[in-house]
């Protein structure tokens, strides 16, 4: 969330849609206004300011926002994921909490339901939450919603045919349209004659227009931690452009080597990395994040290894180990999962992490590691101890 922005929500004080907590250490309150904004229009949480406006600040530990997004987890039933950030606001730190509201309801915190009434977070009754269970129906999934500042004028033409052109090189598919607006409904990225979350994200020269944190950031740092900086840039634009530009960044701050064999004529090469694993990271965390988060996708790389990290979280009921094993496709954006399968980026078979898996064995460096820090999903690739 931009300072700014911040600035003027804690301004403004409390509402229906925005509360202050003094501290982190009010876990039960906190955990009730995560309910209460869920079961609502959903809501910003910040920790670290009195209910007057008055910022006092909250201590950071190294720990601190891990621990507090797996808390929220554990206790809310259906599990809430919301976006966990800091900001420094007169040399203080604060939690920005912001939650979504939930596709499913009502959501529990500790076995007990809670809505918004004000400034106020009340219990609900049973016959409030039976009323709120039977009206809360299936919703759409968030790439398949309107983007509501997107309209048919910010579409690009050219890359919807360029899409069209590579989805039949690739998918032999052919839609057969009169025109842009035709090919956007069939692709499902235009409904009612309004573009789509998806729809924005793939065909509009800039989607950063409307989603800020749909960018790739890359860094390459010296050493093995985050100190000081040897390259840096960030990535715009149409995603599967996004996901070129980061492989391109990858190879420049990588290393080859090179050798001649006895009896071979052409010279012997290999990358420091199985750049196929690598890129497929760097999609997986394209297609599959949580564009609901203010988080960009990252990809850090360090003297001894690479890190791909992806905001979002893990399908319901799953683990980091259960990447590594046989396991169906579970895409968190299924219409941007579709887009991507067509140009051939993915495959939709569930098998994008075991084949990393596969690609750094045949590599002849150690399996990739799969980490979930309870707001991203975090792979690593190291170089072979050899």
């Amino acid at each position: 969330m931009e300072q700014e922005r911040l600035k003027e929500l804690i301004h403004e004080g409390e509402s229906a849609e925005v509360e202050f907590k003094e501290s982190l250490s009010l876990s039960e309150p906190i955990g009730k206004t995560i309910s209460s904004f869920s079961n609502a229009n959903g809501g910003i949480l910040i920790i670290g300011v009195t209910d007057s406006g008055e910022i006092k600040g909250v201590e950071l530990g190294e720990n601190t926002l891990e621990q507090l997004a797996n808390r929220i987890k554990q206790h809310t039933d259906p599990k809430i994921y919301p976006s966990i950030n800091t900001e420094n606001i007169e040399e203080k730190d604060l939690v920005i909490i912001e939650v979504n509201e939930s596709q499913e309801k009502p959501v529990f915190y500790r076995g007990n339901a809670y809505k918004r009434v004000g400034k106020s977070t009340h219990r609900l009754n049973s016959s409030e939450i039976r009323k709120l269970a039977k009206n809360s129906g299936k919703k759409l999934q968030w790439d398949e919603q309107i983007c509501e500042k997107a309209s048919l004028e910010d579409i690009n033409e050219e890359q919807v045919r360029e899409f069209l052109q590579t989805a039949e090189n690739k998918r032999d598919l052919d839609i057969g349209y009169s025109s842009i607006e035709e090919a956007l409904r069939k692709l499902d990225v235009l409904r009612d004659g309004e573009i789509t979350n998806t729809g924005a994200l793939m065909f509009t020269e800039k989607p950063q227009r409307f989603f800020l944190q749909s960018e790739i950031k890359c860094g390459r740092f010296k050493g093995t931690n985050m100190k000081e900086f040897i390259d840096m840039a960030e990535f715009s634009g149409p995603l599967h452009k996004q996901i070129d530009d980061a492989e391109k960044f990858v190879l420049k701050n990588i290393k080859k080597a090179a050798w001649i064999e006895p009896g071979k004529i052409e010279r012997q090469e290999k990358w420091e990395y199985p750049l196929e694993a690598v890129r497929e990271a760097i999609t997986n965390a394209v297609v599959h994040r949580d564009y609901q988060s203010t988080s960009k996708v990252q990809v850090r790389i360090f003297d001894d290894r690479i890190e791909i990290w992806n905001p979002g979280n893990l399908p319901e009921g799953w683990t980091v180990d259960t990447l590594k094993k046989e396991h169906e496709s579970k895409p968190f954006n299924p219409l941007l999962a579709r887009m991507f399968f067509l140009i051939k980026y993915i495959e939709e078979w569930g098998r994008g992490t075991i084949d990393m898996v596969e690609d750094c064995i045949e590599h002849g460096i150690p399996e990739p590691e799969f980490r979930d820090t309870g707001t991203s999903i975090v792979v690593t690739f190291r170089k072979s101890k050899l």
